[in-house]
Order: structure tokens, then sequence, then C-alpha cells
């Protein structure tokens, strides 16, 4: 894999000489995130292969364009799982695509985002210098943080080599229950809910109809079962697919407008909004298909105490992102600065004018 490392430290090397902004790719299964890609593209997919995985550490390391499906394939062998339930949106999505994107699925609200899952990362900085942060075990904190920074900066500070992850056992025992609630009756209970020892993974809102996922110990699953009441779906893995990998009905809707993730406290009513949505994370994750201006969603999630994305289609000039105050916009171009320092990598990807 050298020759494939001085590779990128060459194109790197180029484009930062002309000033020349590289696209950070692999399957583009998510290039419709964020702002729009610019530059020649740098494809990570040649990068591949698990480095070392080891199932009663609860670890694997494993380079950027591994498929996502080698990796969950790896994990599935020793009945294990990568616990934040990332997202593919498309068959040949790899590993770095996921770190980068910092996306999470239905059972991120109790078992955690990507970065907290995030052990050690290996980055190729904008003047091709290889840097290793973190490591493989909790206890290895050099570092450590800087690997969290990577999850979710969309590419921006540079081209990630390897990561490191935490992974879990998959549930001895999981059932979904449904209930028949209005939004807001919905909202107060997954609070309510929150608040006591239950085994929840996943809960789901939409249209009087809420899905509450249980995973764990057969006794806890069993016993939060008779607690809770609701009508049982003893197998609706399918449906929480569908809502990882956006293929539910829902998201499916005209989107002239684009769809909107709000990202709000749980205990937060709903919103005077018009439109159609879709309520995740006990309450904190909430998809809408809105014909409202931007400007009204963005101060009324604020408001709120919330932030806002335009997270697929609909007019991305006035930026997918809430804007960062401007403390945190200083703090974001001296990291932008310090790994790379010519500006190519993915510019402008997160915000216009960073």
């Amino acid at each position: 894999m050298d020759h494939i490392l001085l590779a990128y430290r060459e194109q790197i090397l180029r484009a930062s000489a002309d000033r020349r902004a590289l696209c950070l790719q692999g399957s583009g299964s998510k290039q419709w995130y964020g702002q729009e890609p610019l530059g020649e593209i740098l494809d990570t997919r040649v990068y591949h292969g698990i480095v070392a995985y080891e199932p009663t550490e609860l670890v694997m390391t494993a380079r950027c364009g591994t498929p996502l499906s080698e990796i969950t394939s790896a994990l599935d062998q020793e009945n294990q799982m990568l616990a934040f339930e990332p997202p593919q949106f498309g068959p040949g999505a790899t590993l770095g695509g996921v770190f980068a994107a910092g996306l999470a699925g239905p059972r991120r609200a109790t078992a955690g985002a990507v970065r907290d899952f995030a052990l050690g990362a290996t980055l190729m900085d904008g003047r091709g210098e290889v840097l290793r942060f973190g490591g493989q075990v909790m206890k290895n904190v050099a570092g450590y943080d800087v690997s969290r920074l990577l999850a979710g900066s969309m590419g921006c500070l540079g081209l990630v080599l390897d990561i490191s992850l935490k992974v879990l056992p998959k549930p001895f025992a999981e059932t979904t229950l449904a209930f028949a609630l209005s939004e807001a009756d919905a909202i107060t209970r997954l609070n309510q809910w929150g608040g006591q020892a239950l085994p929840i993974s996943g809960s789901a809102w939409q249209v009087g109809r809420l899905m509450l996922r249980l995973s764990g110990a057969e006794a806890a699953v069993r016993a939060a079962k008779l607690s809770l009441g609701g009508e049982e779906i003893t197998d609706a893995s399918a449906y929480w697919a569908s809502l990882r990998e956006q293929e539910h009905d829902f998201f499916s809707q005209d989107a002239e407008h684009g769809l909107w993730r709000l990202s709000l406290p749980a205990t937060t009513p709903a919103l005077a909004l018009s439109g159609k949505s879709l309520i995740e994370w006990g309450g904190a994750q909430r998809w809408l298909f809105s014909d409202e201006a931007p400007q009204r969603i963005r101060e009324l999630a604020r408001a709120a105490g919330g932030h806002v994305t335009q997270f697929r289609d609909g007019d991305k000039s006035a930026g997918v992102f809430t804007p960062l105050s401007k403390p945190l916009a200083q703090i974001h171009r001296n990291l932008k600065t310090s790994f790379d320092p010519a500006g190519i990598f993915n510019p402008g990807r997160m915000y216009p004018d960073l």
C-alpha cells in the first residue's frame, strides 16, 4: 500500500503548489450532502482493507476506502456491529465516507454518534505528511480528541487514511412496539421513557404512529415490553433499515423545497411549521418537508435551542449548515489553516465562505 500513499502525497503536493482544489471521494454515495463538491477527485477506494480486528477487544481498524459492506460482513461473523448504525446511501459506501460525513442511524440517540466510537485515525495533511492521532484503546488519550474532531469534518481537514473504531456486540433480543399517538403526545411519552431504565434503541414518529425499538438482554426487553404495552411487531428490521437508508415512503416525497434535518432539544414541542415531518432520536432529530421560507425554519429552530441542516435537494446558495458564530468560525479557520495551509481539501464543503 506504500505506493498508493506515495501517489496520494504527490497529488496533494501538486494541488497545494497550484492552489488547486481536491475533492476527496470514495464511491460518491454521499456527494449530495453538504455544499457542492469542487475540484479534482482524489479516489480513496484504492486504499482499502481491514488492517486489524480484535473481536475480544471490540476494536477494528480499517483503511478509508474499505467498503462498509466488507466491514459489516466481518462484524456479522462475530455477532458484532457498528453501534451508531451508519447509513450507506448506496452499495459502494466506504468507511472514509461514513467517518467524514459523521451520519448515524436510529440507534445514535442511545448508543452515541460516530465520533463517540473513534479511537484513533491517521491523516495525510496538506503538506503530504502522515499524522497519527489516538490509538486502538480508550486509554490512549494522545490525539484522541483530534480523531473525534475528524469525524464529521467532511474531508475539509485532510485525507483520513485509516480509522480505529470501537465496536459492540449485537443485542441478544430485539423487538418493536407501535403506539397510536399524536405528535405532542409522542414527544411527551418519549421524554418520559427517556428518563427510565428502558432498553430503547430507536424511535420514530410519523402521522399518528410511534415506533419504539427495544434491544438488549432478553429479560430486560421482556420486562420493558410488559411495562410499556403497545402493539408488538416482531420483525421490524426492514422498517428500521428503511429509516436509516432513507428508503421509507416518507423520504420519497416531492423534494422541490428539499429535506430539512432539525436537531433540537428532545423536549421541544412541535414547531409551528407547515409540511410533513418524521421524528427520531427521542424527539431530538426531526425531518421536515416544507414550503416554509428557509429563514423561518432556521429562526424557529434557533429559538428552540437547536439548529437546522438542509439535508437533501433544495437551493444551497444560502448554505446547507447553520452558519457558525464568529468565535467558532475563527476556530474553524485556524484548524483549516493548520492542517490544510493551501486550502485544497474539499473547500467550502461545509461552509461556502470557509
